[in-house]
C-alpha cells in the first residue's frame, strides 16, 4: 500500500535528466498555490533531503545547512505563484537553492578553512598518533575515526571557491549530467564542464601523495590523525556531526568501500563523499507550518490551515 510518506519521497534521483516525479510535482504546485496546505507540505518533504544535503556539502556545518535550507524554502514558497512550468519544478527550485547557497553568509568552518594551503598546514600541524584507546571515549572509537574521515573529506570541499565547489557537488557527488548541472547553475554546458574539470584538477593535486584513502603510501592517514583532531576540538566525540546515526550502515558498507578505494582519484574522492547519506536534522515541512504564519508567506499563498 502506498502511504502519504511514500508519496512525499522522490522516486528518482533529484538531478536525473527526467523524473517521473515531475508531473506530480506540478500537480502539487497547482494545489499549493490554490491554498492546499497538505500539498505544500508534501512538496517540501519531497525535496528537503536533497536541498539540505546540497547545503551541508556546501557549508559543512549542519547548523549552517539547516539555516540555509530554511531560508531556501521560504524563498521557494513565497515565489511559488511565479512558477510558470517552463522547466521542471525541481530545476526551478534547485536553481533558487543554488543561487542562495552561493550568496549565503560565510559558514562557521569557512572562516577557518580558506584554501588548500591553509587546510594542508592544518593537517601537517596535526600530530600522527595512535587511535584513542577503546573505552576512553563515550562512543566507539571506529565511529570517531569515521567522523574524522568524513569531516576531512567535507572540509576539502571548502578549499574550493563556491562556484567550483558547487559544480563539483552537483556533477560528481550528485552525478548531474552536464545539461542538468548547467540548467541548475544557470550557465552554459561548456562552462559547467569547465568548472567541474577545474575543481577535479585542484582536488587531484591536493590529494595525490597525501591522502591515505587514495594512496596507501599517502602521508595523511585518518586513524593516525583522529586523536589529534579530538585534542584540537575538530572532532568532538560527545557531539558527532556526521556519523552517529549512520553507524550500522558504515559497518555494513566498510568492506565494499575499501574495495572502491582502488581507482581513479577523482572517482574515489567523489564516491567517498557520495556515500555519505543526506541526513536531515529537521523536518522542514514542520518548520513550514511556522513559516506560513509569516505575513509575506500568507500574502503570497492563501493556504488553508
Amino acid at each position: 500500500m502506498t502511504t502519504t510518506a511514500d508519496q512525499d519521497k522522490p522516486t528518482t534521483s533529484p538531478l536525473a535528466d527526467r523524473s517521473q516525479d515531475d508531473a506530480s510535482d506540478s500537480a502539487l504546485v497547482r494545489a499549493a498555490v490554490q491554498g492546499d496546505g497538505r500539498a505544500l507540505e508534501s512538496l517540501v518533504r519531497r525535496h528537503q533531503a536533497f536541498i539540505y544535503g546540497l547545503a551541508q556539502r556546501m557549508l559543512y556545518a549542519p547548523e549552517d545547512a539547516a539555516d540555509a535550507t530554511q531560508e531556501i524554502f521560504i524563498n521557494i514558497v513565497t515565489n511559488l505563484a511565479s512558477y510558470r512550468g517552463e522547466a521542471a519544478f525541481r530545476t526551478w527550485a534547485y536553481r533558487i537553492a543554488v543561487r542562495q547557497l552561493l550568496a549565503f553568509k560565510k559558514g562557521r568552518v569557512e572562516h577557518v578553512v580558506h584554501d588548500f594551503d591553509c587546510f594542508g598546514r592544518t593537517l601537517d600541524a596535526t600530530p600522527d598518533l595512535d587511535p584513542p584507546d577503546e573505552g576512553s571515549l563515550p562512543v566507539d572509537v571506529r565511529l570517531v575515526i569515521e567522523e574524522a574521515k568524513i569531516g576531512c573529506l567535507m572540509a576539502m570541499l571548502l578549499c574550493l571557491d563556491r562556484d567550483h565547489r558547487m559544480a563539483f557537488v552537483l556533477g560528481e557527488i550528485f552525478e548531474a549530467s552536464d545539461a542538468v548541472a548547467a540548467a541548475v547553475l544557470g550557465i552554459s554546458q561548456d562552462n559547467a564542464r569547465q568548472r567541474l574539470a577545474r575543481a577535479r584538477q585542484q582536488l587531484r593535486q591536493f590529494l595525490t601523495g597525501r591522502c591515505g584513502l587514495i594512496d596507501a603510501a599517502g602521508t595523511c592517514q585518518c586513524a593516525r590523525k583522529t586523536a589529534g583532531f579530538v585534542r584540537q576540538g575538530i572532532v568532538d566525540p560527545n557531539r558527532l556531526r556526521f556519523t552517529e546515526v549512520h553507524l550500522e550502515r558504515t559497518k555494513a558498507e566498510a568492506p565494499a568501500r575499501a574495495r572502491e578505494l582502488q581507482g581513479y582519484v577523482d572517482r574515489v574522492y567523489a564516491g567517498l563523499l557520495r556515500s555519505q547519506p543526506m541526513a536531515v536534522t529537521a523536518d522542514f515541512a514542520t518548520v513550514l507550518r511556522r513559516m506560513l504564519e509569516q505575513p509575506e508567506v500568507r500574502r503570497t499563498l492563501d493556504v488553508e490551515h
